[in-house]
């Protein structure tokens, strides 16, 4: 880590942060605003919310895919400019080239910064490895499961060691039961290296699972963040487990107490939206 980063207090900043986009009326639509949201070293925060209140869009921000029209984003206490080169995304779909075999679907992130092909295999082998894929380096996309491609698209961005990880709703398509092996998979190789994780789900009991912080936003447009819960569970955390304790239960029902209200908001305006339609 850069000296600038080791001094920094904080990740990622949020700072009364405000996006909107002009639709093809003319008209301004403002998708989340004022935004404030800090995450620090090493924290795992969940974002979670209606179906589109603009979580995907606080991780575009933060990812540099998208400017503020107002407010500011700071990574390791600097002004964003740009793309995000210190933060790792993954997305709900697979970003695996089909056309490449599992080990050199890894090794790519490091070949395109110049790392010798041999030294990227060797590590990209090593990655395989830590997801529990070592004998499936040569195959291909279409020959794995969909969990598998989801393990072999954590290790693509995990090789290139990112400060923060975005990760949006990655786990979404999967059924249940492989996506808590992912969870708990996920958890182990974030407890040996510990990044910024922003993780967006529409999952509350995974996101109490896996967090240390559930961020709650309002149901859109105009959309801000309404709540801040810190989760009192103790790591290291096995997610099979975690979800049968009180403590868990307690937390639950009291952040699903505020959130459920905002997804019947979120519910009615898009109800409205397809009967004007």
């Amino acid at each position: 880590m850069q000296a600038n980063e080791a001094a920094a207090s904080t990740a990622v900043v949020l700072d009364r942060a405000t996006v909107a986009f002009r639709l093809r009326n003319g008209r301004a639509y403002t998708a989340v605003e004022r935004a404030q949201l800090t995450v620090d070293h090493g924290e795992f925060v969940a974002i979670v919310g209606p179906t589109g209140c603009g979580k995907s869009t606080l991780l575009n921000l933060v990812a540099g895919l998208l400017q503020p029209v107002s407010g500011a984003v700071r990574v390791f206490d600097q002004p964003l400019a740009g793309l995000n080169r210190k933060a790792g995304y993954l997305f709900q779909a697979d970003a695996l080239f089909p056309w490449k075999t599992s080990i050199d679907n890894i090794a790519i992130g490091l070949e395109i910064k110049g790392v010798p092909r041999a030294e990227a295999l060797g590590r990209a082998q090593d990655w395989l490895t830590s997801v529990g894929l070592g004998a499936f380096a040569g195959r291909y996309p279409h020959m794995l499961s969909g969990g598998q491609r989801k393990r072999v698209g954590l290790a693509q961005v995990l090789i290139r060691d990112p400060k923060i990880l975005l990760m949006d709703e990655p786990f979404g398509p999967l059924d249940a039961q492989t996506r808590q092996i992912m969870g708990n998979l996920l958890l182990r190789l974030w407890g040996a290296d510990r990044k910024a994780v922003l993780f967006v789900t529409h999952d509350l009991e995974e996101a109490i699972a896996l967090a240390d912080r559930v961020v709650i936003m309002s149901a859109g447009p105009n959309a801000r963040i309404i709540g801040n819960w810190r989760v009192p569970l103790p790591r290291p955390r096995d997610i099979f487990e975690v979800r049968l304790s009180s403590e868990f239960h307690t937390l639950h029902r009291e952040i699903w107490s505020v959130l459920k209200d905002e997804v019947m908001k979120g519910y009615a305006q898009s109800s409205q939206a397809a009967e004007a339609g």
